[in-house]
Order: C-alpha cells, then sequence, then structure tokens
C-alpha cells in the first residue's frame, strides 16, 4: 500500500530540512568506516592490549584478522529489575559468536538510574543528564576500535536513547539492540492508582501503599506500564533494530535466551567479515525515525520521547520538531489501550497481538515506511512474524491478523481513537506538548486561576492544607534542563488526580517533565522557553488565569498584551537544588544544554536547528 500522505510530507521535510546536516552525518561515517576487519587498523601492541585477557581459543582467532569481533556495551546492574536480567547475556553472545567462527568481548558498562527510585529525590535532577553520560559511556566503550559490530543490552528510560546516540556515532559499526524483557503482570495498575491516591489523600498507611507498590513491581524485568522504558522498546522493534518480536518476551524464558543467541548470531552476519554489511548509519534514516514517531504515537508512548527522539534523530544527523509530532499525531489513529491509557500491561498487550499486529495494522494502512533496512535481514515486512520455539530452535511464524482482545489492541478501522496521543500547545506562555490518550475528552480543556510552585513539595504542603481544593491550574516552573536538569515531576499526579476526582477542573503546567506514565491530569510540559532562561512561565503572578486547550493547541496566560510585556521576571533560588547527591558534578551539562524542544541535548551540534519556512506549515 502507498505510504500516507502526511507521513511522506513529513518525511521529505524532514529530509530536506536536515540535508546539510546528514550529509556531513554521512561523510563523517564513511570517514570512520575502514574496509576489513577493524582489529586490522591496530599496531601489534594495540592489539596485544587489546586480547591480553581472552582465554586461547578466543586470542587465537582475534590474531587471525578473518572474523568478526562483537563489542557488547551494557547497562546491567542487579540492583534494578530491568537491568538484572541481563546478568547472563555477555556469556551467551560470546558462547554464540563462538559458534559461528567469531568472537566477542565486553566492551564496557553504562550507568542505568530508575526514576521509579529517583522519583521526588535529589537523584532525579540527573536523571535527564545520564542519557547524555550513557551515550559518552558508549563512545568510550567502543573507541579501542576493536569491533566489527556492537550489541546493545539496554531498556529503560535513558538507557536506550543513551545508547542509540552512542550508537549513531559510531554508525560505521553494526548495531542490533537486545532488550531483556517486562516482568511477569503483578498487581493490577488499577488497584495500584487507588492505593496511591488513597495514601495521597491520607487514607491509607506507608504499610498498605509499600505492599501495593511491591506487589506491582515485584520481579526481574522491565515494569510492565506502558511508560518511557516499554515506549523504547517499541521503537527500537519499529526501526529494525530489534530482532521481530523481541520486545515483549519476559526474561529469564528458554525463547528469550534463543533471541539473546540469535541476536549475536545476526550481528556476525551483519558485519563486514560476515559478508552483509549493514551499518546503523545506512539503517537509521528519516523513515526510520518517523517509524519511531507513528509507532509512538499509535501505542499513546511516552511524551519524554519529545526530548529523547529529537536528541535520538540529531545524533544520526535529523532534525526533528515538535511539529512533525503534532501533524503525524493528527493522521496515525490511537490503537492501544495499556496502562496509563488503559487498565493492560504490556503482558497483555503482548497477548492480544503484540508487536506484530500492531505493525501489521499500520504498514496496511499506510502509515510505515515498509522499505527500511532491518537487523534481520530484509525490510519491516519480516517485523509482522513472531518468534517461537520449535524443538529447542528459533524460528519466526506469521503474528495474529486480528486482534485477541479489542479492549487493548484495535486495528485501524476501528481505532479508540482517529488520532494519536499527543498535541503541541503554543501561545504566549511559550511551547509545550501534552498527552491527552488517557484524558478524558470532558477534562482536556481547562481555563482556571494559576497557583504558582517552584518545587513540587510545595504543592503537596499546600493541598494537604486544603489550599487547592477548587479550579486550578497548577504551575511548577523553574523546573528546566538549565535550571535544575529537568526532573519528571510524575509525584505530583495523585494529588491532582485527586483534585479531579473532587470534581474540580485541574491542569499542570509546567517546564519539567513528567512520567512516562503521564495520567489522567492533563499536563502541559516540557514548557520553552525554560522560566530560569527568562521563559514566559518567570511572567505569571497567583491568580492568573490561563487557557490550556489541546484541542486548539492553545496554551495562554489571559492577561492584557500591555500588562504582559511589561511584567517583570521572576527569579527562585535554585542553588539547593545544585549540590548534594552528585549534582554539582553536572554544572557543566546545565551550562551546556539547549532547550527541550531540541531535545535538551548537551552535545555540541546536536541541539542546532536550521528549519525552513515551510516547516512550520
Amino acid at each position: 500500500m502507498a505510504v500516507n500522505d502526511t507521513v511522506s510530507r513529513v518525511t521529505r521535510r524532514i529530509r530536506e530540512r536536515s540535508a546539510q546536516r546528514r550529509a556531513d552525518y554521512e561523510r563523517h561515517m564513511q570517514a570512520q568506516h575502514r574496509h576489513g576487519v577493524h582489529r586490522g587498523e591496530l599496531s601489534c601492541g594495540n592489539l596485544a592490549h587489546g586480547f591480553a585477557a581472552c582465554g586461547p581459543q578466543d586470542k587465537n582467532q582475534l590474531k587471525l584478522m578473518n572474523s568478526a569481533n562483537l563489542g557488547i556495551v551494557s547497562s546491567y546492574n542487579d540492583m534494578l529489575s530491568a537491568h538484572q536480567p541481563l546478568a547472563p547475556f555477555p556469556d551467551m553472545i560470546k558462547d554464540a559468536a563462538r559458534q559461528m567462527g567469531s568472537t566477542a568481548q565486553f566492551a564496557g558498562g553504562v550507568p542505568a538510574m530508575c526514576d521509579g527510585v529517583t522519583q521526588g529525590q535529589p537523584g532525579m535532577e540527573l536523571s535527564l543528564f545520564s542519557r547524555d553520560v550513557i551515550a559518552m559511556a558508549t563512545s568510550v566503550a567502543l573507541s579501542h576500535n576493536m569491533f566489527d559490530a556492537a550489541l546493545y543490552l539496554g531498556i529503560c528510560d535513558k538507557i536506550v536513547p543513551g545508547l542509540f546516540i552512542g550508537a549513531a556515532r559510531f554508525g560505521h559499526l553494526p548495531a542490533i539492540f537486545v532488550p531483556g524483557g517486562p516482568m511477569t503482570s503483578g498487581l493490577p495498575n488499577k488497584e495500584k492508582a487507588r492505593v496511591r491516591q488513597r495514601y495521597a489523600e491520607g487514607k491509607a498507611g506507608r504499610d498498605e501503599l509499600l505492599e501495593a507498590e511491591s506487589a506491582s513491581y515485584h520481579s526481574p524485568g522491565t515494569c510492565t506500564f506502558y511508560g518511557t522504558a516499554n515506549s523504547n522498546q517499541l521503537m527500537m522493534e519499529m526501526m529494525g533494530l530489534h530482532l521481530p518480536g523481541a520486545s515483549f518476551v519476559n526474561p529469564g524464558t528458554p525463547l528469550r535466551e534463543a533471541l539473546t543467541r540469535y541476536a549475536a548470531e545476526q550481528a556476525v552476519r551483519n558485519s563486514e567479515p560476515g559478508g552483509n554489511y549493514r551499518p546503523f548509519w545506512q539503517q537509521i534514516d528519516e523513515k526510520a525515525i518517523v517509524n519511531a514517531m507513528v509507532g509512538l504515537l499509535a501505542s499513546g508512548g511516552s511524551t519524554n520521547h519529545t526530548l529523547h527522539l529529537v536528541a535520538m534523530a540529531g545524533a544520526a544527523g535529523l532534525t526533528l520538531t515538535w511539529d512533525d509530532f503534532a501533524e503525524l499525531s493528527a493522521v496515525t489513529p490511537s490503537l492501544t489501550r495499556i496502562y496509563p491509557n488503559g487498565q493492560a500491561d504490556v503482558n497483555h498487550f503482548q497477548a492480544a497481538g503484540g508487536m506484530s499486529l500492531l505493525i501489521r495494522e499500520l504498514l496496511g494502512a499506510g502509515l510505515l515506511h515498509r522499505d527500511v533496512p532491518c537487523v534481520f535481514g530484509g525490510d519491516l515486512s519480516d517485523y509482522t512474524k513472531e518468534p517461537f520455539l520449535e524443538d529447542g530452535k528459533l524460528v519466526w511464524r506469521e503474528g495474529p491478523t486480528e486482534s485477541h482482545d479489542l479492549d487493548v489492541l484495535r486495528p485501524v478501522a476501528e481505532p479508540f481513537s482517529p488520532t494519536g496521543g499527543l498535541a503541541v500547545l503554543d501561545g504566549n506562555l511559550g511551547r509545550g506538548v501534552i498527552k491527552i490518550s488517557a484524558v478524558k475528552p470532558e477534562m482536556r480543556r481547562v481555563e482556571a486561576p494559576v497557583r504558582l510552585f517552584s518545587d513540587q513539595r510545595q504543592l503537596k504542603a499546600a493541598f494537604e492544607a486544603g489550599e487547592l481544593d477548587r479550579d486550578v491550574v497548577v504551575v511548577v516552573r523553574f523546573q528546566g534542563p538549565r535550571a535544575n536538569g529537568m526532573p519528571e515531576l510524575h509525584q505530583l499526579t495523585p494529588f491532582l488526580g485527586v483534585l479531579q476526582d473532587r470534581g474540580y477542573r485541574v491542569a499542570l503546567v509546567t517546564d519539567g517533565r513528567m512520567s512516562g506514565a503521564s495520567g489522567k491530569v492533563p499536563a502541559a510540559i516540557h514548557v520553552t522557553p525554560e522560566a530560569y532562561d527568562g521563559g514566559p512561565l518567570a511572567r505569571l503572578r497567583d491568580g492568573d488565569v490561563i487557557r490550556l486547550d489541546p484541542e486548539n493547541g492553545e496554551l495562554r496566560a489571559l492577561v492584557d498584551d500591555a500588562e504582559w510585556e511589561a511584567r517583570e521576571l521572576a527569579t527562585t533560588d535554585i542553588e539547593e537544588y545544585r549540590y548534594g547527591m552528585g549534582r554539582e558534578l553536572f554544572a557543566g551539562f546545565r551550562s551546556l544544554v539547549g532547550g527541550a524542544e531540541d531535545g535538551a541535548a548537551t552535545f555540541g551540534g546536536f541541539e542546532a536547528r536550521d528549519v525552513d519556512e515551510d516547516s512550520q506549515a
């Protein structure tokens, strides 16, 4: 089927807008590529250092210069559930490579922090910057030039975007992303949310809350709600960087091990010594990025990717704007209901038809580019298949052609909504984004007086004092990347949800982030320019009336223009948010970081935008 006109137009616009930037990127990648085995470029002394710790078999293979050597970059740690399953993967990969007459080495680890642990804590102010640290750590791991392809082991919020950015800068290497999979289902999400709200109202104690949280997040594997971590997995599959159907197979199962081993084998095949050279830079172009955007919108994915995907694309020489997201959202139907957009989790989504059916439906409607080269060896047509074990051997069969649960996954002909779950807001308060897929239509437009905060703890105190029991637009400002690292403010959700349940019209406006699990309260987030940089949020005063209207893309303070322009900009003391828990080490990041619509990136050139006049049309 022909590609949808809007999808084609947005793709073409990205390509044209990015022409010089992409040409520079491709030139750099071609310059980095050296024909033959990469370690052949090293001196004898260099090479001796590179394989000194290897066993005799691997050392002999590495000396011969006729086979691939795979670099493994992993986010493993054993404190966090999503990363703990990665522990045995390097040994599996090394064994599989040896079976192919090749080798693999653990190139390096990258940090992996969990926003679930740091929500509302000082560590959250390092979270966004950890993405760029991960990209830098990936580059350090691969800088030895020992490798002919790379396997990237990562799952969660900043990890996959950081690994992707690092992979893009080593784009001359073939790359396969290797997930760990979601934990099995625990306490239903609706019950977890109910206990959280009861706790916020003082009706449940900490023991009850901890019991509910422990029953929800209960075992190794990724959290099962559809936040940033699982949005990462969906996007990697949409871009063809996973094996087909790899995203949502539970950890610790024979199928997960078989997929991990096959990823190593496929990386060997995709290397230049393997005879089917398929470097990252030739796979990831504007078509692959648009496929990721469409998948994200069709599934109601994480708002964090209006930052991350911009930075990821930038690392590959492509310039995205929020208008690209908005235009695609207008023609992309909403096909899933996964918590927080519904009550099902990703395991239920997988059972209902999963990625194979979602991709089949979007391909059939012309909403995806089929002709993107994928790590599996073909194009996106291969991703309507699912992996199975037959007599212990990994095989792929065509996936389902219809949903097994229409409450969770629907066809394009019968969507939950005709448009995607994301809107861009604009007005005298700046630009921001809003995820509306989990917000009831009657709750989306809010016009109410402002209550200002510069810290989420202040909101909690005001809620407990009964000061917010009214129609209100809560503004939490000075939360942008230059101010304090742009923390997620997901801890606000239960309080705002209680106010909404009491019958009040409630909204949030912030230059900070919300979780990838943004919920039922309308939230204008990532507002840019940020207040710390003199953005319009700094002009607000308590009692001003704000209109938040996603249907018309409006975010506006209803203040006379002359008065608005004459107001002095508010300031706040943010020094206490810049010290302790390692935050002082990130001063350089805060000074270098670009704005939210530029991906909040700290790398020179990645945040640059060269947007032609037609790009805003």
